[in-house]
């Protein structure tokens, strides 16, 4: 009978995002609507999308399994992740917005790159392509086994039937409603988690007997769970935060912020994004803390990983709430991983039809693009549901570099873009492909464990990746030609018009049409 409840709230769940990738369909009429929503995404829609899609089922296992184990040091990752994205939307954000469409109505991170430093040879926005398409595909089917193995420990159904029952609610919403279907069924995921990250932790709390009766319980367990910095190192403390970092280049993320109605609304995204998160990692914090307490108190056995404490908040919340309530606080971890793959399978959809096809030259017409996109969808999907019908095939090692490379390769560069008129085609793609390298070499072969650089200490890559790509985008960018005048010009003109929103008009001898004036806009000496 429990089972029966359980698989009742989640088909509801499966409804429910169907039904909201069906709506979206039939707001989607073309290309720019299928991979940006047509850029009228409310700020709430967006900054709770974005939010959903980035954490994934780390917030609700990762992050309290964690803190379980080892106590509040493990902490610093969240502080990191918190204040990337508060800059992320505070300064990335209305730059990025305005600059897509100046610069010819870029839609994707690849064009956008391409288009603001005039590459004309478009191996700049074929490169930047290649990278998202293949570390998403796999990022894709890593989300998928997650799903697979969630049904097979929750149901003790097989493997492969939870992974493609997942896989294919989730490809289907995304086919149909595209951008909008994604960041839809993100909006009501990303409440799904902030509710039952809320509710779990305060009724575990009340259950061992209130606050006080918590925290000594807590005390009993590990007199230092409260300390950040006991058994933590500087070395470790500055991985963590540098997760941070990751935030500037993750397409899935900022692609919201191109969707924005406005570059004004990254105001009222900003306080909900941040809000949203600050919650989310506070329960988290609580589920830790809760977890600790009920299982001292009532028998540790009782929790299901007792190695990871990965399973701290299902099992919280399968031993408090009736099965059906428990079942719908279950689809939070559901709602984590798979809006984490829709908004993935949209960006490598993207690169694959803008970015790969447009690069070489192929010109789509508006239709064409929109059903190019699904087929897009579609063709990545099958590639990860191939790669994920084995959990020890779907190369899980490349998903852990996949932020440090993503923030190494395009954090940089997106910021230099937005920041710096100087920077050339040539020092963003020379940066974009050092930053990406020394990332990876540096995950996967750790040389600064193997010299002893910091004892036995490894430092996260992302950020020695982000350095060489920082270094190197701005050195050969002034070691060569300056940008052409056009991009100089565009540049002037977004920073001209972030105060009002608006996107200025571009006069037929290439300047541009001040914001609510007449003046054209032109470069700075």
């Amino acid at each position: 009978m429990d089972l029966a409840f359980k698989l009742v709230a989640l088909s509801v769940y499966f409804l429910v995002m169907i039904g909201i990738g069906l709506y979206a369909f039939r707001k989607t009429r073309g290309g720019e609507d299928y991979m940006l929503g047509g850029r009228s995404l409310h700020p709430f829609v967006a900054a709770l999308s974005a939010g959903a899609s980035d954490m994934s089922g780390w917030l609700l296992m990762g992050l309290p399994g964690a803190l379980y184990v080892g106590g509040l040091v493990e902490a610093w990752i969240a502080v990191g992740l918190t204040i990337g994205a508060a800059l992320n939307w505070a300064f990335v954000a209305p730059r990025l917005r305005q600059y897509t469409q100046i610069a010819r109505n870029a839609i994707t991170v690849p064009s956008f790159f391409g288009n603001r430093l005039y590459d004309r040879t478009n191996i700049l926005r074929i490169a930047a392509g290649i990278i998202i398409l293949v570390f998403f595909t796999f990022y894709v089917s890593s989300g998928m086994v997650a799903g697979g193995v969630f049904f097979q420990s929750m149901f003790g159904g097989p493997y492969v039937t939870g992974m493609l029952l997942v896989g294919s609610v989730t490809i289907l919403y995304t086919l149909f409603g595209g951008f909008l279907g994604a960041s839809y069924t993100d909006v009501v995921q990303g409440l799904i988690m902030l509710v039952s990250l809320l509710v779990v932790p305060v009724t575990a709390m009340f259950v061992v007997g209130g606050p006080a009766a918590m925290f000594e319980s807590v005390r009993e367990v590990d007199a230092n769970f409260g300390s950040m910095i006991s058994g933590g190192t500087f070395i470790g403390i500055l991985s963590a935060l540098a997760w941070g970092l990751g935030y500037f280049g993750q397409p899935h993320i900022i692609v919201r912020f191109m969707a924005l109605r406005s570059s004004r609304d990254a105001k009222y995204g900003f306080a909900v994004s941040i809000s949203w998160m600050i919650l989310c990692v506070t329960g988290a914090v609580f589920t830790a803390l809760a977890g600790l307490a009920y299982f001292q108190q009532n028998g540790p056995q009782l929790l299901t990983d007792t190695t990871n404490g990965e399973s701290v908040f299902l099992d919280l919340a399968q031993i408090l709430f009736h099965p059906l309530i428990a079942g719908v606080l279950l689809a939070a971890v559901l709602a984590a991983i798979m809006s984490t793959i829709s908004s993935q399978l949209i960006v490598s959809s993207s690169a694959l039809i803008e970015d790969l096809v447009a690069g070489v030259g192929v010109k789509l017409s508006d239709r064409a693009a929109l059903w190019g996109g699904r087929i897009g969808v579609l063709t990545v999907s099958v590639i990860a549901v191939v790669l994920a019908l084995d959990p020890g095939s779907s190369v899980l090692g490349l998903v852990a570099f996949a932020w440090a490379g993503f923030g190494a390769a395009f954090g940089p560069i997106i910021l230099l873009s937005l920041f710096w008129r100087r920077l050339t085609a040539l020092g963003a793609g020379v940066g974009m492909v050092g930053g990406a390298g020394v990332a990876f070499w540096w995950g996967m072969f750790e040389p600064d464990v193997a010299i002893g650089l910091f004892g036995d200490q490894h430092l996260y890559e992302i950020v020695p990746g982000f350095a060489v790509c920082l270094v190197l985008a701005v050195v050969v960018s002034l070691i060569t030609p300056q940008p052409p005048r056009a991009a100089m010009e565009e540049f002037d003109a977004m920073v001209g018009s972030l105060r009002s929103g608006r996107i200025p008009e571009r006069r037929a001898d290439g300047t541009f049409v001040a914001t609510g004036g007449v003046d054209p806009v032109r470069p700075a000496p």
